[in-house]
């Protein structure tokens, strides 16, 4: 019986689990029936995105949370297993938009409970490799039903408070996105086990989709509660044991996301929840012959760092690990001539300052014709200054607030001190911060004389946006020449209405995005629909939230079993 509804994946054949198939004859008539009647697919729809209009329910809920949280300081443990664990290494999380808030008291595992949770977890490794995957997918199911209903308010509300989210960028990314990584990695993990090989009489040939041989290590990012789950989720749910080392600036929202999964149903030891220092993590986890996989989010100092320490210790290693990053990027916008000037300028308003800019996908460097530079300047400074920045939680109406922390705060500044001494840089709009109550960094337009500039190379991750006015005759140049400028090649849009244009920097820039948008913003990517992922300084390009991410957590087995017995050695031609 086949899969029809998300949440009924049970009764199915699972070729995950070689011994519910029968064996001998019966196994290959199996087979071959059900190769003839194929499974039909689960059925998974995206996550509807909430309005949180004046009245409706979800906004009651929302602001009741966020009421129980304000002046509130939640502590958060290690987990191993089901034990909680405090360690000396304590730390707080800080609210961006008010850092006298400590949102979070939680410790970091020192290097004994680290090596404590990866043996514990290597115990638990087997029995979760042989379960059923219709029954993990269950857990994920439960768990995004979860999120979707009772849970979503708190979920939102710890992202709000803990990472400076409005209620818009919290319910795209902590409600619909996580929900829809939940669901679709389980619809794919299902499917997944209808895709076996060809089988010819006498023997049948059978794929087994195992777990890595070892623990996966997850490291996380602050800026979207969902990539964590995400992270952990998706090697788990391929029959592997993960440590997840969570952002210390996402601790609240990562816990809780955490919690929801052991809630519904994750056995204990399969996700080890183990803040810790970088270094500390990254120096035991590499160093363990167990290591079967990295999947992480974060700087490409960090990537590489880890990348090198696994090449240095490749001998000690059980198997190669498997190694998956994403690392941001410096996104671009390019404008034709020809291109929707409203489009444009509502486009990149959104792109390059929503979140503060600290999306991985921002727009953080634009590319306008001389001919619209003055059309689509005015307009911008004009919706530049009905964009409100301040506490999200107090005002619904603020577009965007605080940056996580004042380490980005001041890397921001510095880039601001530059655009105001640099005789290449002119401060369009913006250009001002300050850092008393919470971390706020103006959003700021900036124009270059030079293309070449460190603005237009570097990523910033802050509310910063550097165009470059070209002459219009001279947009193939500039084609080439964003190809070129940066290290990156995450997202990037062209704007046009000339489709020959179109084809042209399609082909052009064909390998400096990962995911690439005509007539649209550089963000924005949904599950299911545009895979995330870039190459490049931005990542391996593994692409979560598409159907093949799955299998980057799977080592696969070919079974080939034959159904009657060798009768000779010698070969036809043997005389």
């Amino acid at each position: 019986m086949c899969v029809s509804g998300r949440t009924t994946a049970k009764s199915e054949p699972s070729f995950g689990i070689a011994e519910r198939i029968p064996h001998g004859r019966a196994r290959l008539a199996f087979l071959k029936k059900f190769r003839t009647y194929p499974c039909a697919a689960v059925e998974v729809k995206n996550e509807p995105i909430l309005d949180f209009k004046p009245g409706s329910s979800e906004r009651d809920a929302l602001q009741k949370a966020l009421k129980e949280l304000k002046g509130k300081t939640e502590e958060i443990p290690c987990v191993i297993g089901d034990e909680h664990v405090w360690t000396k290494e304590i730390r707080y999380q800080l609210s961006p938009y008010n850092h006298s808030h400590k949102l979070a008291k939680f410790c970091y595992a020192d290097k004994d409970l680290l090596n404590k949770a990866i043996n514990a977890c290597m115990a638990a490794r087997k029995e979760w490799d042989l379960k059923p995957i219709q029954d993990r997918a269950q857990i994920f199911f439960k768990a995004a039903d979860m999120i979707s209903g009772p849970r979503r308010a708190e979920v939102l509300a710890k992202t709000m408070i803990g990472q400076g989210k409005t209620v818009i960028q919290a319910e795209i990314d902590a409600a619909p996105e996580l929900i829809d990584f939940f669901r679709f990695n389980a619809k794919h993990a299902i499917e997944l086990q209808h895709q076996q090989p060809l089988s010819i009489e006498p023997s049948t040939n059978t794929m087994l989709y195992r777990g890595l041989e070892g623990f996966v290590a997850a490291v996380s990012p602050f800026n979207f509660t969902a990539i964590g789950g995400n992270l952990a989720g998706a090697p788990a749910l391929m029959g592997n044991v993960v440590l997840w080392k969570p952002s210390d600036t996402a601790m609240s929202a990562s816990y809780v996301v955490y919690k929801i999964l052991r809630e519904a149903g994750l056995p204990p030891n399969i996700i080890q929840f183990v803040p810790a220092e970088g270094p500390v993590f990254g120096d035991t986890v590499t160093a363990s012959e167990h290591l079967a996989g990295i999947n992480f989010t974060g700087s490409v100092a960090t990537f590489k760092r880890l990348w090198r320490q696994v090449a240095e210790n490749l001998d000690q290693y059980r198997n190669f690990p498997r190694v998956a990053g994403e690392c941001g990027g410096k996104n671009f916008h390019f404008v034709h001539k020809s291109a929707d000037v409203r489009s444009v300028v509502n486009g990149t308003i959104r792109s390059a300052f929503e979140y503060s800019g600290q999306k991985c996908s921002a727009c953080s460097r634009m590319y306008v014709p001389d001919s619209l530079w003055p059309q689509i300047k005015k307009q911008m400074l004009e919706l530049h200054k009905q964009l409100k920045m301040g506490d999200p939680v107090e005002d619904f109406n603020n577009f965007l607030s605080a940056v996580i922390d004042d380490k980005s705060f001041s890397r921001i500044k510095k880039w601001l001190d530059h655009a105001q001494s640099s005789p290449n840089l002119t401060v369009v709009a913006g250009g001002k911060c300050d850092d008393k109550v919470g971390y706020f960094v103006e959003p700021t337009i900036i124009e270059t004389k030079d293309p070449r500039d460190s603005i237009m190379n570097e990523e910033i991750f802050g509310p910063v946006l550097t165009v470059y006015v070209y002459p219009e005759k001279e947009y193939k140049e500039v084609l080439r020449m964003i190809d070129n400028t940066s290290p990156f090649a995450l997202t990037g849009a062209v704007f046009a209405q000339d489709k020959n244009v179109i084809a042209e920097a399609s082909k052009v820039l064909r390998n400096a995005a990962g995911n690439f948008y005509i007539n649209d913003k550089s963000t924005g990517s949904v599950v299911a629909q545009q895979p995330f992922g870039g190459t490049r300084a931005s990542g391996t390009n593994d692409k979560p939230g598409g159907p093949h991410y799955v299998l980057r957590w799977t080592s696969p087995q070919v079974v080939k079993e034959t159904h009657v017995p060798l009768t000779e050695w010698r070969y036809p031609y043997m005389v």
